[in-house]
């Protein structure tokens, strides 16, 4: 097979790794919630699941968005979760809150509603207590903005 030509197989493993994509992973960043993601967890590079973001997919009001986090852990030893924290790409802040939980906790699980400025990726960080950082994204459309710039 030439380089030029592609036949099904390729074409549908190409389409697949296309859908399979979490939200927001094939945009990027823009420098002020890079740097707010930096100051949060570090140089630390997240990993992709064991951290589950439930939100809506279209939002009515932006000024208040049901947002659910967990993590997937056991909260024993290293297999516990230390923060979530949750950012925003299009809000004029973008970190939007911090969670922090101490050894006593039985469950990484946080719940809240946010603010979101318009239509935007929402992200989640869970910081592990062996150092290590898990990322959610979802996709979020908004039909009334509920931040002022």
């Amino acid at each position: 097979m030439t380089p030029a030509l592609l036949d099904r197989r390729s074409l549908f493993g190409a389409a697949l790794t296309l859908v399979t994509l979490p939200a927001g992973a094939a945009e990027s960043l823009k420098p002020e919630v890079d740097a707010a993601i930096r100051e949060q967890i570090g140089g630390v590079a997240a990993t992709e699941g064991g951290i589950a973001l439930r939100a809506p997919e279209t939002a009515e009001n932006g000024a208040f968005v049901p947002v659910t986090v967990s993590v997937h852990t056991a909260m024993t030893g290293g297999d516990r979760c230390r923060a979530i924290h949750l950012f925003a790409t299009n809000n004029p802040t973008p970190g939007i809150a911090s969670y922090s939980f101490g050894a006593g906790i039985a469950r990484a699980e946080v719940s809240a509603r946010v603010r979101l400025a318009e239509g935007q990726t929402l992200l989640a960080y869970a910081v592990m207590a062996d150092g290590s950082v898990r990322r959610a994204a979802a996709r979020i459309a908004v039909t009334t903005g509920g931040c002022l710039t």
